[in-house]
């Protein structure tokens, strides 16, 4: 993350898209550095794809301001976006060709010397360590191969700024870690990440500073960490009873948590020290079938701000 005094890289104030009569993006304010891994959270609905498709030059803003690599998006878009790589939720690689072949035709796209996109491409394979699969096709590829590809394929250009939407969803474990330590490295490299994604973990470990979005506004805004000491506790106690009797179990302990929250399977109870919480309900002679303690995370924020109802 910089920590000069120069100009933020993205700048948005009072920022809005609207589709006709509906708001998709209602007034948000916000700044990405030079070098930060920025995060959009948010539930279905929220704004962030609308956020992101106007920060990608993909779609214009309807109201309030934004600028771009110090640009305006609505008459330097081409230019822009020549300095930006997108790596979509889907993948959109060309199944039919190979590896390099994918790397190679779209670097033309840039009108760079073949010889450049050649060197370009030879470096990014081993990045994202498909050297060995260089000459075979793409479709049989695992989904985390094409993952690592479409993001090598959007580093053709050397951009300043990295789209990433939902970079790792369908990915298992590993390949997940994998790719966020390609991220790691391109951060390192003075890349600047901007990135939604549905899982809180990720956005924990890759997200300098993020947003949670809701109803197209920004609900909060800091560091994953100071997100957690501002709005949720130390620890998280999760009780289960037996079943159809949380709630009735939930008002017994209540007061033992800055805040309860009762689940169809569970109570939760927010509180600084969940060991002790723990012993005060077995003082109470309450019959538990479990008791997990935990520390607070990125998720209790989240869900504390949007709420748990699903939104399609």
């Amino acid at each position: 993350m910089s920590t000069s005094q120069e100009e933020p890289l993205i700048v948005a104030k009072g920022l809005e898209k609207r589709f006709g009569a509906f708001t998709a993006v209602n007034g948000i304010d916000f700044s990405i550095a030079r070098g930060e891994s920025f995060g959009f959270l948010g539930p279905n609905g929220a704004g962030k794809t609308s956020t992101m498709r106007m920060v990608a030059c993909m779609s214009p803003f309807t109201g309030g301001s934004l600028k771009v690599l110090g640009l305006d998006p609505l008459t330097e878009g081409p230019t822009i976006r020549a300095r930006l790589g997108l790596v979509p939720q889907e993948d959109t690689l060309d199944e039919e060709l190979s590896v390099l072949d994918n790397l190679l035709i779209y670097g033309r796209y840039f009108d760079l010397p073949k010889k450049e996109i050649r060197a370009r491409a030879e470096r990014l394979l081993d990045f994202a360590q498909l050297t060995e699969r260089r000459d075979d096709k793409v479709e049989p590829l695992s989904g985390g191969m094409k993952r690592r590809l479409t993001i090598a394929r959007s580093l053709i250009s050397n951009p300043e700024v990295l789209i990433l939407d939902e970079p790792t969803t369908g990915l298992d474990p590993q390949a997940r870690h994998l790719l966020w330590d390609r991220l790691y490295r391109l951060k390192s490299e003075g890349v600047t990440l901007i990135i939604t994604t549905h899982y809180m973990d990720e956005a924990e470990q890759l997200c300098d500073r993020l947003v949670v979005m809701d109803g197209g506004r920004i609900v909060a805004e800091g560091s994953p960490r100071r997100l957690i000491e501002e709005h949720s506790t130390r620890e998280v106690v999760e009780l289960r009873f037996a079943i159809d009797t949380q709630q009735e179990h939930a008002t017994r302990v209540a007061d033992l948590a800055t805040r309860t929250e009762v689940l169809p399977d569970r109570v939760l109870l927010y509180v600084d020290d969940g060991d002790a919480a723990v012993a005060a309900v077995h003082s109470r002679g309450l019959q538990l079938e479990s008791a997990l303690v935990r520390r607070s995370s990125l998720e209790d924020v989240f869900l504390h701000l949007t709420g748990r109802t699903l939104v399609d």
